[in-house]
């Protein structure tokens, strides 16, 4: 067999281990089965070479934390994404599109590498990193003690922080974080990330309902089903410009957010996209994205 594994061109070799990353073992030998018969059985013809050769990648693969010495190895660099969170990452018909996505496609194209995306979620997203899942994650991730106390964060792009979107007809009535906690007053969430962290900290009476989908969930305040959410300030202008029901009424913010690029705590990698955002940052690069993507 290993004269077998000799002959494998490095395309099929790479065509199968190149996102070999992105699962958890367990999903990795289904996963790939099918594409080892399509593109391996010419160079290993018995299904149990190709079966062989499945788990010695799913067990090397993991060898230790993600680094640029092994993204420029692999030539691809493994960007997490949420996709649901406009202006910086939406997922819309098999499509991605957002001020982080070109971001991330830029930060790639600089280090030489493939960008590949992989879907992760706020509740998963910390979980993730510590599966091996990524290399860097970019999706508007706001920097906060806890995910910087297991994890690197980039520079920071963009500044803001939480404010309050309400039906404009209740601007009034919203228009301080005082008038959120009370028991009439039902505040929608999406779960697993800042805004509930926040809403849960600081609003112990309010009737707090999470939606599951963040893509949807300003239409819970159109429809009259919640009163208010609490979210980053560039969410509030751009939904608001989408739905014209909806206005922020907080004309500052609740909190500080900074917004920066998540990765492993690999130095290596760190001083690669602080040197490559520090560029960008120079040349405008990310307001003008995010000014693009709020015009859309």
């Amino acid at each position: 067999m290993r004269q077998r594994l000799d002959a494998l061109g490095a395309a099929q070799l790479r065509a199968i281990h190149l996102a070999a990353p992105a699962l958890a073992a367990a999903d990795f030998i289904a996963r790939y089965s099918p594409l080892a018969d399509e593109r391996l059985h010419i160079a290993l013809p018995a299904a149990a070479d190709r079966a062989a050769l499945l788990h010695a990648l799913a067990a090397i693969r993991r060898t230790g934390p993600p680094s640029l010495a092994r993204a420029q190895a692999s030539g691809v660099l493994r960007i997490a994404t949420t996709g649901d969170y406009a202006p910086f990452s939406l997922a819309r018909d098999g499509r991605l599109s957002g001020s982080d996505i070109a971001l991330a496609r830029s930060l790639a194209a600089d280090l030489g590498l493939e960008a590949v995306f992989v879907p992760t979620s706020w509740p998963t997203l910390m979980p993730d990193l510590a599966a091996d899942r990524f290399d860097v994650a970019l999706s508007g991730i706001s920097i906060t003690p806890g995910r910087a106390a297991a994890a690197f964060f980039s520079l920071p792009y963009h500044a803001g922080g939480k404010t309050i979107v309400a039906r404009c007809t209740e601007r009034v009535r919203f228009d301080t974080a005082q008038e959120l906690d009370n028991p009439a007053v039902r505040v929608v969430v999406n779960p697993g990330g800042t805004n509930e962290a926040w809403v849960r900290t600081n609003l112990g009476r309010a009737q707090i309902q999470v939606h599951p989908d963040n893509r949807t969930i300003f239409q819970e305040l159109v429809a009259g089903r919640a009163d208010a959410m609490v979210t980053d300030d560039v969410e509030a202008e751009l939904q608001s410009r989408r739905h014209p029901q909806l206005c922020r009424t907080l004309p500052g913010t609740l909190s500080r957010a900074d917004k920066a690029v998540l990765m492993p705590r690999d130095a290596a990698l760190k001083a690669a996209v602080d040197a490559w955002l520090q560029r960008q940052l120079e040349a405008g690069l990310p307001a003008s994205l995010l000014r693009e993507a709020l015009a859309h």
